[in-house]
Parts: structure tokens; C-alpha cells; sequence
């Protein structure tokens, strides 16, 4: 485990163009107590190297928690992300880990309170008109009542965890706009449609981040260029099953974890 932690801290590193003084906060010093929430994207499906004890969760040794956890040494991560988790199952079956000597939170979710897999399912198999309804219906939600259901959440994070450093990472755009998908070509109307959802889901935690004060990451920028379909992806494309749509490794450790250790550097 030692070895294969080493390595890891070696990949990141190499990949994000780190040194390896890789920064850490201020309260280093005396440990970290990190505890990681949320749903897929925060687990790191799609990464592979699942954590067997997790089960269904599939909790990686490749997810953004468990990369900043390996890179910096002080840090004690407590990872209760699951694939599939929606705001209530957040609420429901993780805010048990956090207390009140908790230091840091990192959170994903909403994608699934959103019906993400339903609307990628509607637009890989119905119409692109069809496609656009469903974004639509599920944007406007992202964008209005998903902000008040993410800031109850944020201030429950905070009752539990009231000196801890929250911090939101949001989803990136699935898709390279131009390129060929493999199994199923999207129409570039379907992959806009599709693209338009992780934009209002941005628009809809940085607006609950400003109502209940947390720290929103938004990783859109970080992810430009490198969409599923694309020549230089970071995102699983339709070859990978259920795990279509998540980042890859590459994904967790530019995306994700580069904005991660940016801001607590």
C-alpha cells in the first residue's frame, strides 16, 4: 500500500506539473482532518482502482479526496462519497462523519438531484428536440430550486462541522463539441443540450455557494478542451458503460485534483 501511495503521489505530481513541495494549509502543522462527501463524481467513478471494501459506493484510490489525501501527508481523510448519492442520501448517510474537530469538507453533488443519468439516457436514445426538453426542464431546476436544497445542505455541513474549511466542487461539461463519439454519434445540438445541464448545475452551486457561504471550485475551465468524444479527453465516453460521462484518471488528477490543491495551496 506504501509502495502503490508512492507511486501515486509520483503520477500527480508528474501529471499536474507539481513540485513536490506541493503547497497544504496553514494548520498543516497538527494534521488535517479531512472528511470527503458526496456522490460519483466525488468518489471517482470512472478512475478504476475501487476500493472493495466500498461496494457499490466505488470509492477510488484515483477520486480527488484520496489524491490530495496521498500528496500531503498530514492529511487524515475520512472518505464517505457514493456513487449515486443525491443531496438527501448526503444527509441521510454522511454528515455522520463530520464533528466538530473536522478541518476540511469537500463536496460533489446534485448531478443526480438533477436526473443525470436519465437525461444522458433520453438524449443517447430519443430525438435532439427531445434532448433539449429534458436539459431544459432539468437546467431550470439546477438553476432555481436545487440552489435553496444545496444551501440547506451547506449549513448542515456547517452545524457539524462549524471550523472546518467547505469547499464545493462543481461538474464539468461532458463533451467535446467537435469529434466522433464511439457506439452512438451525438448530434452536436444533443452534445450542447447536454453540456447546457453542467452549465446550469455551475450556475445553480455557486449560486447556493454565495447564499450559504462555502467555497465554490467551479471546474468547467479546468476540463476546456478535454471532453468525452474530443481528440485529448479527460472524460469517459460512451465505451465505458455505466461509468460513461465520469472522468478518467486524467480527468480527476487535472481537473479535480488540480483544482483542489490550487486552492489550498
Amino acid at each position: 500500500m506504501r509502495r502503490f501511495k508512492s507511486a501515486v503521489v509520483s503520477a500527480v505530481l508528474a501529471f499536474a506539473g507539481l513540485a513536490a513541495t506541493a503547497g497544504a494549509p496553514a494548520h498543516a502543522a497538527t494534521g488535517v482532518d479531512y472528511v470527503a462527501l458526496g456522490d460519483s463524481y466525488a468518489a471517482g467513478v470512472g478512475a478504476g482502482h475501487y476500493d472493495s471494501a466500498a461496494g457499490d459506493c466505488k470509492r477510488s484510490s484515483l477520486s480527488y479526496p484520496a489524491l490530495w489525501a496521498a500528496v500531503h501527508d498530514e492529511a487524515r481523510l475520512t472518505d464517505v462519497s457514493c456513487s449515486g448519492a443525491t443531496i438527501a442520501d448526503v444527509r441521510a448517510g454522511q454528515l455522520s462523519a463530520l464533528n466538530t474537530g473536522t478541518d476540511l469538507v469537500t463536496l460533489t453533488v446534485g448531478g443526480n438531484d438533477a436526473q443525470f443519468s436519465s437525461v444522458v439516457k433520453a438524449c443517447l436514445t430519443e430525438s435532439d428536440s427531445y434532448c433539449r426538453t429534458a436539459t431544459d426542464w432539468m437546467s431550470y431546476y439546477a438553476k432555481n430550486q436545487l440552489v435553496d436544497e444545496l444551501a440547506a445542505l451547506y449549513k448542515d455541513i456547517k452545524a457539524r462541522a462549524p471550523h472546518a474549511e467547505i469547499i464545493v466542487l462543481g461538474y464539468p461539461q461532458a463533451l467535446s463539441t467537435i469529434g466522433t463519439c464511439p457506439v452512438i454519434d451525438l448530434s452536436a445540438a444533443k452534445r450542447t443540450y447536454m453540456n447546457n445541464l453542467a452549465d446550469a448545475l455551475a450556475v445553480g452551486a455557486e449560486a447556493a455557494a454565495a447564499k450559504e457561504p462555502v467555497t465554490f471550485l467551479d471546474v468547467r475551465d479546468a476540463f476546456k478542451g478535454h471532453g468525452a468524444c474530443g481528440s485529448d479527453s479527460w472524460i469517459n465516453d460512451l465505451t465505458a458503460g455505466t461509468e460513461v460521462f465520469h472522468p478518467t484518471p486524467a480527468g480527476y488528477i487535472g481537473g479535480y485534483y488540480g483544482s483542489l490543491e490550487a486552492e489550498l495551496s
